[in-house]
């Protein structure tokens, strides 16, 4: 078995990154990343990829997390509405137009499949197509073209979403 220390040290950052992105949601992504590892703790996989193991347990950790977060966001809808909600504090002219373009492409990506924003994502951290097919579950020499598709379909979003009316 690997040291779990020394595996953490390695990956977590890299994976709460992937996380982060993938959810659009900081804290989502810490709690998914730390059950990915409590997840290798209890069953660790076969030491042949644990890389790809523990993004594809972080992934499918957030995708529920999100699920869970959404079935009780219904629920507090239906509440008799006092759960107090604030708008964030006006920023300066750069900072918002930062924000403004995070926002965008985090809409972009909200908008693409699950395995196209996981696809992406993962090339943006430095994965390899092997492990980038092994996360979802595809064949190596398909994930070139999966990757490109999906890098037109994030282009064509983005594009749209310069065209809608603000």
């Amino acid at each position: 078995m690997t040291d779990v220390t020394a595996l953490f040290n390695e990956h977590h950052a890299s994976l709460w990154r992937f996380l982060t992105r993938l959810t659009g949601d900081a804290d989502l992504a810490a709690d998914a990343a730390q059950m990915a590892f409590v997840r290798y703790v209890e069953r660790p996989p076969a030491p042949d990829n644990i890389r790809a193991w523990l993004f594809r347990v972080g992934r499918n950790a957030a995708i529920e997390a999100a699920r869970t977060d959404s079935r009780r966001a219904l629920l507090l809808d239906g509440a008799s509405g006092r759960v107090p909600q604030a708008d964030p504090l006006p920023a300066a002219d750069e900072e918002y137009d930062a924000a403004d373009r995070v926002r965008r492409v985090h809409a972009a990506l909200a908008r693409l499949s699950a395995r196209d924003r996981t696809v992406l994502l993962m090339r943006e951290e430095g994965f390899a197509h092997r492990e980038i097919a092994e996360a979802v579950d595809t064949t190596t020499g398909s994930i070139g073209t999966i990757v490109a598709r999906a890098l037109d379909k994030l282009a064509a979003e983005l594009r749209l979403d310069e065209e809608l009316p603000t």
